[in-house]
């Protein structure tokens, strides 16, 4: 009885899940699970996994196999499932060990989000932009002009810039306009992945390399064998492994843990960092060697304070996004809280400043435009008080040689900004105050 009590729970998810035993046959098989599939629960129970699913991790990065072999929880894991008269749909995946009464591991337990509604989103939105990034600022205009130059060559790439600036969406556009655009694009985040562990993420393994290596296992370049991969914070990557890299790239060639025998591989690599890689070599964070053999093709991505004509892009790019996920109908940004946007200094660059389009969004009421009071408050009062600083300053001189400056300047109010070390607008905001105080 408690047990059907329970199914009814899991059916009742709107995520679709699955358990498997330890030699990963299934044995549950959610409601939702069969709607997202397709497959009936009466067709799976009992088949080995990877024969219902084939996902483009069941042969090198199983995550079954991995919360098995670590007992680490794997959540938000993107993949693509193959499913019922040849769907194909992308997924988000949740994977945990599942135990028993007596806390023994007895299999693993899957669950699954469909992401076609997102993707849809997304391919709507990149048709109004350069294969999903926003751009029309002369540094990112430079870069796409770049992208195109380079798309005939397998030579490597390192993208550098900040955290948040959109590395990684430099890295596909790479791989969308190359020659292995219909070979594998595989992505390694180096940071993430502890030292000890990614040697077999990389490079494989044999059984019994190490404790809990109970087969074979290729890795990661083997994986991209003909296409390419994507290392991303490669400056984390420790110095034994960064020797490892350069033998690939300079010979093709490495062994899977635990074995002696060489193997070849043709991969193209891109790397990226958000560490500026002259003091990650300076600090011998980073080989020298390795970084002549990446940096054949540099590519650094400016922080968003330094492109801020791509502000109001930018702005209309995610409110579209944005309605179409919260289904509302909001046009436009008022000009104050546009003013505020293109102050404020986005430490966090492009990331954050999605997150701050969708906070304002949410607590947006109306059906027209976002104001300035929906923005969040980290912006509204970093803004109101670089605005205030700016104001002290401009104080400090009358208005007589404020007026000789601009004339001096032919009322060009960013070198007079420049000159008083404080933002056009401020000046902007200044005359418009003393105008008011006027009149």
């Amino acid at each position: 009885m408690e047990r059907n009590f329970q199914n009814e729970i899991l059916d009742s998810l709107a995520e679709g899940l699955f358990t498997v035993d330890k030699d990963f046959k299934i044995n549950f098989f959610n409601s939702a699970a069969e709607e997202i599939s397709g497959y009936k629960r009466k067709d799976v129970i009992g088949k080995i996994c990877k024969h219902v699913f084939n996902t483009n991790l069941c042969e090198a990065d199983c995550p079954i196999a991995k919360v098995l072999l670590n007992g680490n929880n794997i959540y938000d894991l993107e993949s693509k499932y193959n499913c019922f008269d040849s769907k194909s749909f992308p997924v988000k995946i949740n994977a945990t060990v599942l135990k028993n009464s007596q806390n023994e591991p007895i299999g693993g337990v899957v669950s699954f989000r469909d992401l076609s509604n997102l993707i849809d989103i997304d391919k709507y939105l990149s048709t109004k932009n350069y294969y999903g990034i926003v751009g029309h600022s002369k540094p990112m205009t430079e870069i796409f002009e770049l992208i195109e130059e380079i798309s005939d060559s397998n030579a490597s790439v390192l993208i550098h810039g900040e955290t948040g600036t959109g590395k990684e969406l430099i890295a596909n556009a790479i791989q969308e306009t190359s020659q292995r655009k219909k070979q594998k694009f595989v992505k390694v985040n180096c940071s993430v992945l502890p030292h000890n562990l990614l040697a077999s993420e990389l490079f494989g393994h044999v059984k019994g390399a190490f404790t809990d290596a109970v087969s074979d296992r290729i890795g990661r370049f083997e994986l991209a064998d003909k296409g390419t991969i994507f290392l991303d914070e490669i400056t984390e990557m420790p110095l034994n492994m960064q020797t490892q890299i350069l033998r690939v790239i300079q010979e093709g060639a490495f062994e899977r843990v635990g074995e002696s025998v060489t193997r070849k591989v043709d991969v193209r690599i891109i790397a990226a960092t958000n560490l500026k890689i002259k003091e990650a070599l300076t600090t011998g964070k980073f080989r020298e060697d390795l970084f002549f053999r990446l940096n054949v093709i540099p590519i650094e991505v400016p922080p968003l304070r330094e492109r801020k004509d791509d502000i109001t892009f930018l702005i209309k790019h995610f409110i579209q996004k944005f309605n179409i996920i919260y289904k509302k109908n909001i046009l436009d940004i008022d000009v104050d809280a546009l003013d505020m946007l293109v102050e404020y200094n986005w430490p966090g660059n492009i990331r954050e400043f999605e997150n701050a389009i969708e906070y304002a969004f949410i607590r947006t009421k109306r059906e027209n435009s976002i104001c300035k009071c929906c923005l969040p408050p980290s912006i509204r009062h970093s803004v109101k008080a670089k605005c205030n600083e700016g104001m002290a300053v401009i104080r400090k001189i009358d208005n007589k040689e404020l007026l000789t400056l601009l004339e001096k300047n032919k009322w060009n109010k960013s070198a007079v900004a420049k000159i008083l070390g404080v933002d056009r607008s401020t000046i902007w905001r200044y005359l418009k105050n003393a105008e008011q105080n006027k009149n």
